[in-house]
C-alpha cells in the first residue's frame, strides 16, 4: 500500500521569497558571533532572516541558544540550558547600539530551571539597553514563566514598550504542538499584563496546524477579553521532518478574514502568510497606538 503523502503538498506562489544578499547575511552573522549572541531568526529557522538582516535588524534570543521545553513547531534546540551569563544583557545592548536600532526586540529561550523563568535576566536586558540607547523602544517577547504573576510583573514594571506573550495556536492542539504549554495559562499572563502594566499588549498565533477558522477566531475573542492590542497571525512553515508537518497553507483570503474580524473587535492584526511575532516590530508599533476601552 503507498504511504499517504504527509502535508499539503508544494508550497504555493505566495510562500516564496527572493534569496537575500549574502553579504548582508554574513554582516550580521560576524556580529552576532562576535558577541556571542543568538536570535530567533537564525534558532527557530525564521523565513523573514534575510530580509531582517538585510536591513540590519535582528531579534535578539536572551538566556542561551537551548530550551527547556521542546514543543513540536520550534526549531529552538530543547534540552538542558547553560548557566546564564552575566554579560549577555550588555552585549544585546552594545550590538543594538552598533546596529543603529531605534528599535530592539529581545526574546528568550524558556527557562523553567530557573526560580524566576529569567524575568531578571529581561529585566537587565531592558535596563542595559536603556542605558545605552535611552531613545530606543523596547518590545519583550517573553515565555509564560510557568504561570508566576511575580515574574510576570517583575518584567511588567521595567516598562517595556511593547509585551508580547504568544498564544501560539488554538487550545485544541495544544497537547499536540506545545504539551509543556497551557492555554489558560498563557491569556493568564496577557491578562495580568493588560491589568498591571504599561505596555503595549500583543500576542501571536500561527495557522496550519489544522485549526479551523471558527477556532482561531474564538482565539481572537479571548486576546481581545484578555486586554490585548495587538495580534500576528502568520503561517507555520515546517523547520524540519522531526518537526509538525504543515496541515494546510493558508490562502492570503483567509488572512484577511482574521484581520477583519480581529479589527471588528478593537484588535490591530497583522495577518499574512510571512507575519511573525517580532517582523517588522516598529511599524507595527508605531501602528498599534492604544485601543480604547480595554
Amino acid at each position: 500500500m503507498t504511504k499517504p503523502k504527509e502535508g499539503p503538498g508544494r508550497k504555493p506562489e505566495w510562500l516564496k521569497k527572493p534569496l537575500p544578499k549574502a553579504g548582508a547575511l554574513r554582516e550580521m552573522e560576524g556580529l552576532l558571533r562576535e558577541r556571542s549572541l543568538h536570535t530567533v531568526c537564525e534558532s527557530a529557522r525564521c523565513p523573514n532572516k534575510g530580509e531582517c538582516f538585510e536591513h540590519g535588524t535582528a531579534t535578539f534570543l536572551i538566556m542561551g541558544g537551548v530550551c527547556s521545553r521542546n514543543c513540536r513547531f520550534c526549531n529552538v534546540d530543547g534540552g538542558r540550558p547553560a548557566p546564564l551569563d552575566p554579560e549577555e544583557p550588555r552585549q544585546v545592548a552594545d550590538a543594538a547600539a552598533q546596529l543603529g536600532l531605534s528599535f530592539v526586540v529581545i526574546t528568550s529561550v524558556t527557562r523553567d530551571d530557573l526560580p524566576d523563568g529569567g524575568a531578571a535576566h529581561f529585566v537587565a536586558t531592558i535596563a542595559a539597553v536603556r542605558e545605552r540607547l535611552p531613545e530606543a523602544g523596547i518590545e519583550v517577547l517573553v515565555p509564560d514563566f510557568q504561570g508566576d504573576p511575580g515574574s510576570v510583573r517583575l518584567v511588567l514594571q521595567a516598562s517595556p514598550e511593547v509585551f508580547n506573550h504568544n498564544l501560539e495556536t488554538v487550545p485544541r492542539l495544544y497537547p499536540r504542538v506545545r504539551p509543556q504549554a497551557d492555554y489558560r495559562r498563557s491569556l493568564a499572563v496577557l491578562e495580568q499584563a493588560a491589568r498591571e502594566g504599561r505596555s503595549v499588549v500583543k500576542t501571536g498565533l500561527m495557522v496550519g496546524l489544522g485549526e479551523t477558522v471558527g477556532e482561531v477566531r474564538t482565539v481572537l475573542d479571548d486576546a481581545r477579553l484578555a486586554g490585548v492590542e495587538v495580534v500576528t497571525v502568520g503561517q507555520y512553515l515546517r523547520p524540519s521532518k522531526d518537526h509538525l508537518p504543515v496541515e494546510e497553507y493558508v490562502r492570503p483570503e483567509v488572512f484577511e478574514e482574521y484581520r477583519k474580524h480581529g479589527e471588528s473587535l478593537g484588535l490591530r492584526v497583522e495577518a499574512a502568510p510571512f507575519v511573525r511575532s517580532s517582523y517588522r516590530a516598529e511599524e507595527g508599533y508605531l501602528r498599534a497606538g492604544r485601543v480604547d476601552d480595554l
